[in-house]
């Protein structure tokens, strides 16, 4: 649902009428290669994945990076045209966001978008992550211009059919003003230990699943099922759960695959949700 999109202009669409996986940033596919390669893995219920080369797309074309996105334009692409059973999830989404940091409001607005137009001009991001966004109603006039130019330069920018979401990583449940500035929000991003007892905003009941991701870390395996029903019942269209929890080193628990990948590619990829 484009919230950002004007009448008769392309649609910006987060692929999440299903539950699907919102990967928010593996680490440099020369790490993390293994990661990158399940992301074009057939039949991945794939919404989206950022590409965050130095909290932004750094100074350069990086060509470990314009590898692993044009595998990922690729397999959209054949999913789209069904050269792949199964894919139905990667067909609606399946896009490449570039990550912006927001930096909890302090990055100057011209910084944000020449970081975007490289994005844009190196990688040919489908739309854009807002990493480390503010939440509070002061802040919501300055998102709200950042993401309406965003939207416009994103109409021009993206060639085929029609651009992809922005994405606001808040990770907590933001002033409701938020809900109408970008196409989906982040409103959990922590601990199983907090995720099992959290509670949704009301003011989420008016808007469709798809408007919603959840990043849970350190969800233990055993507890696969309740943290997909907890995610049904509060309206999450789109998640990231693993069992890395950020100990012993880890310096993000987001940055690779869980233990029970395929399992969760099986489960979500059939629609086993309940």
């Amino acid at each position: 649902m484009p919230y950002l999109t004007s009448t008769g202009a392309p649609s910006r669409t987060v692929g999440a009428e299903r539950l699907g996986v919102g990967v928010p940033g593996y680490a440099h596919p020369l790490l993390a290669p293994t990661e990158w390669a399940e992301l074009v893995r057939p039949g991945t219920p794939l919404h989206w994945a950022v590409l965050n080369i130095h909290d932004g797309p750094g100074t350069r074309p990086d060509p470990h990076c314009l590898e692993a996105a044009g595998r990922i334009r690729n397999a959209r692409e054949r999913a789209r045209h069904g050269d792949v059973p199964h894919d139905s999830v990667r067909a609606a989404g399946g896009r490449l966001l570039g990550h912006l940091d927001l930096a909890f409001g302090s990055r100057p607005f011209g910084e944000l978008m020449s970081d975007a137009q490289s994005f844009l001009d190196w990688y040919r991001v489908d739309g854009f992550y807002l990493g480390r966004c503010p939440s509070e109603r002061a802040h919501l006039p300055a998102v709200r211009r950042l993401t309406s130019t965003l939207a416009t330069l994103l109409e021009h920018g993206v060639r085929g059919e029609g651009a992809g979401p922005l994405v606001l990583g808040l990770g907590t449940h933001p002033h409701p003003g938020y809900a109408e500035a970008a196409d989906q929000l982040v409103t959990f991003s922590g601990p199983w230990t907090d995720y099992r007892w959290s509670q949704v905003a009301e003011w989420t009941a008016g808007y469709p699943p798809e408007r919603f991701a959840h990043f849970v870390h350190g969800v233990p395996r055993t507890h696969l099922d309740e943290a997909l029903r907890i995610a049904r019942w509060q309206g999450a269209g789109t998640v990231f759960f693993t069992d890395r929890d950020g100990q012993n080193g880890q310096t993000d628990p987001f940055a690779a695959l869980p233990s029970y990948w395929d399992e969760i590619v099986s489960r979500i990829g059939l629609g086993d949700s309940e």
